[in-house]
């Protein structure tokens, strides 16, 4: 009831899904080292003070707490979320408790550019900016993308290549998922 839903699921039965990663565990960096620091300031602070003032250590420690739940709902939120590319469409789906699809048509795009700083080298994510014709879309700069040049190359393919090819290729991977689901199905029985 409260799990997010697969990102298969938003797939129309006409769509290929071509590319479906989280963000780079490099999100989360930040929060963690926020974490850490707030965990070590909390605990500095708690054996600072004398012991007669029980009720300020109790706050603390629920400080600290406090501070450990949010991390952790971070990294299942960062865990959740997916970035899915198919052949019609991109899609970012987000939430936890309130589920968010964003989505953006492939035929709207008229750009498509990549960055990599050099820990994004180092550690193989990138920065994607994916322009549309003169419109703001909400999923024009995603970042911490994972191996950025793979995404890049299979979005630019999907945009700027042969359309009879890809026709032909999805229709190959759709007979053989039907055949699957028919081998499934017999089975089941």
């Amino acid at each position: 009831m409260f799990a997010p839903r697969d990102p298969d699921e938003y797939l129309l039965d006409t769509e290929r899904r071509v590319i479906r990663v989280r963000r780079h565990w490099a999100h989360l960096v930040w929060d963690l080292f926020e974490a850490v620091g707030l965990l070590v300031g909390v605990v500095m602070v708690s054996y600072l003070l004398p012991g007669g003032v029980w009720w300020a250590q109790n706050i603390l420690w629920y400080a600290g707490l406090f501070v450990l739940i949010r991390f952790a709902y971070s990294v299942i939120e960062w865990y959740v979320e997916r970035i899915v590319v198919t052949d019609k469409r991109f899609m970012i789906i987000t939430g936890i408790v309130t589920s968010s699809v964003q989505m953006m048509p492939i035929s709207k795009v008229t750009d498509l550019t990549y960055h990599r700083s050099v820990a994004g080298r180092a550690f193989g994510y990138g920065t994607m900016v994916v322009e549309s014709a003169g419109q703001i879309q909400a999923l024009n700069k995603i970042e911490y993308l994972p191996n950025p040049e793979e995404v890049f190359d299979a979005i630019s393919h999907l945009v700027f290549g042969d359309k009879k090819v890809q026709q032909d290729r999805f229709s190959m991977l759709k007979a053989r998922r039907a055949a699957v689901g028919a081998r499934k199905s017999k089975l089941a029985k």
